[in-house]
């Protein structure tokens, strides 16, 4: 059971094209006690796994589509076309929806920008997955607007892309079911956020370290100890009494007189 307090533990999602490692070594880092366990979740599922309890927090792609789930907007993606390195397009630096209008356009079941009318000619078929519909631009088949990161993610030697300027992005969020704020969940929010371990919303701040007291070396207290006037002679003289203290002022010494 997840972030339960028999067996403590957190398990965060994230959808293809998100890479949570720089969060997760935070973590490892600040609660080596609680181990992290990192599940992998297709964009389409990760709310339902997120209110069934399948995770405590997940990277999601918006919108989540869920009044139970909260989420906290991190970024938004470059919006890029997947298209052969031969293609015409390959000699632009941007490219925007216009210039697709006399390609074939392929828009897979899990495509995450949320067209209301994708750009291009369309297919007989929309691919499965993204993965499959990057096989189809490799084939020859048409072109693939997609995140940056899933063009990365599925990259290969055949293909390159390009920036799209004019078309829909891809935003990704931290996600966790609004009714199970836990306090793990409160500890990731924190390192998403970039809350310093000591900040007051943490769960393990740093106490303050006592100032300690700065002691002179032993050579220098025999030193001032050696330099110190003697309560019997204040002015440092080898005499005694009133007759010492007479001689160290000076008083002019002659011989006695004769009787």
């Amino acid at each position: 059971m997840t972030g339960s307090d028999a067996s403590p533990s957190f398990r965060l999602a994230y959808v293809p094209g998100v890479t949570p490692s720089k969060w997760v070594r935070i973590w490892k880092e600040r609660f080596p006690r609680i181990p992290l366990e990192l599940v992998s979740v297709p964009t389409g599922e990760a709310p339902g796994l997120l209110l069934e309890g399948g995770a405590d927090a997940g990277f999601v792609r918006l919108p989540v589509g869920r009044e139970e789930l909260s989420a906290i907007p991190l970024y938004t993606e470059t919006t890029v076309v997947v298209i052969p390195k031969d293609h015409l397009l390959a000699a632009a630096e941007e490219v925007t929806a216009e210039d697709l209008a006399e390609d074939i356009v392929l828009h897979p079941l899990d495509d995450t920008l949320g067209w209301e009318r994708p750009p291009g000619l369309p297919a007989f078929e929309r691919p499965e997955t993204t993965e499959d519909a990057v096989a189809l631009v490799a084939a020859g088949i048409g072109l693939l607007v997609v995140p940056q990161s899933l063009a990365r993610l599925h990259h290969r030697k055949d293909l390159t892309y390009r920036t799209m300027t004019d078309v829909p992005e891809s935003r990704i969020a931290l996600s966790w079911p609004e009714e199970k704020t836990t306090e793990m969940v409160e500890d990731f929010i924190g390192i998403v956020r970039g809350r310093t371990v000591n900040s007051s919303r943490g769960r393990t701040p740093t106490p303050p370290q006592p100032k300690q007291e700065k002691r002179p070396a032993a050579g220098g207290q025999r030193r001032a100890a050696a330099g110190k006037p003697s309560s019997r002679n204040p002015r440092g003289g080898s005499g005694g009494g009133a007759k010492g203290a007479k001689s160290a002022g000076g008083a002019k010494r002659g011989k006695p007189r004769g009787r």
